[in-house]
């Protein structure tokens, strides 16, 4: 194994872990035939939970309005627990708005610092890899998954075949990466998260990972959603 169970977990008590949880939402058709009063007053009423301060419960907001056909917003949210989530989403579809919206997408992650990249900050390389998005204007974001034979791999092939991994990511210092562990949480094995405030600069980066030998082992990279941030109020003005 890549470390044993007893590093392993001295190591996550160490560090401050928290949930990561994306939330994508859709607004069913129907919202729109309502009166304009209507739509105005629920927006006010949601805008005011996702403006309310909650404890223990980091938010961050994205628009996906006029990107993505099948998610129209995404609450990004961070905790040290899980029951904080299921408050949050409750209340959201408890909100007169709420009644229309669907959640077709939902992903569960941890945050921990890569093995990889310790293991080069160690060897005196620094890679810059947040942990929780925090800054950009667009973040892009997808479920990740790797082929089992990755982890049949000797740790030290791994970590040479991640370097040059790295090496590509180092060519575009103004996307920051974050990684969520979801292993036993959730579907995927990772939640990708890049920030950025140029997605051209965000595809040619993708574009040259598709080069790397790290490439061959990638079993699952979609959907992929380009994100907006935003603020309670014009995130619920783009829904109509």
């Amino acid at each position: 194994m890549e470390e044993s169970q007893t590093q392993l977990k001295s190591e996550t008590a160490a560090e401050s872990l928290r949930f990561l949880k994306y939330t994508f939402f859709k607004v069913a058709r129907e919202w729109r035939s309502l009166p304009a009063a209507e739509r105005e007053s629920a927006r006010g009423e949601l805008a005011a939970l996702l403006t309310k301060s909650q404890a223990g419960l980091k938010l961050q907001l994205f628009s996906l309005v006029g990107i993505r056909g099948d998610a129209d917003f995404m609450i990004l949210a961070d905790s040290a627990t899980l029951e904080p989530f299921q408050e949050l989403v409750s209340s959201v579809l408890a909100t007169r708005l709420g009644r229309y919206l669907d959640i077709p997408y939902s992903y569960l992650a941890l945050t921990r610092q890569s093995h990889y990249t310790r293991s080069h900050k160690h060897a005196g390389q620094e890679v810059d890899e947040g942990l929780i998005p925090d800054r950009a204007k667009y973040m892009f974001v997808y479920p990740f998954v790797k082929m089992r034979s990755w982890y049949g791999l000797p740790f030290a092939e791994r970590q040479r075949i991640m370097g040059e991994h790295f090496k590509v990511g180092r060519k575009y210092p103004k996307i920051k990466i974050n990684t969520g562990y979801s292993f036993g949480l959730d579907d995927q094995e990772f939640v990708l998260a890049f920030e950025g405030d140029d997605p051209g600069e965000f595809l040619a980066l993708v574009e040259e990972l598709r080069s790397t030998e790290a490439s061959k082992y990638t079993e699952l990279e979609t959907p992929i959603f380009t994100c907006v941030r935003s603020d309670p109020v014009q995130l619920l003005r783009l829904l109509g």
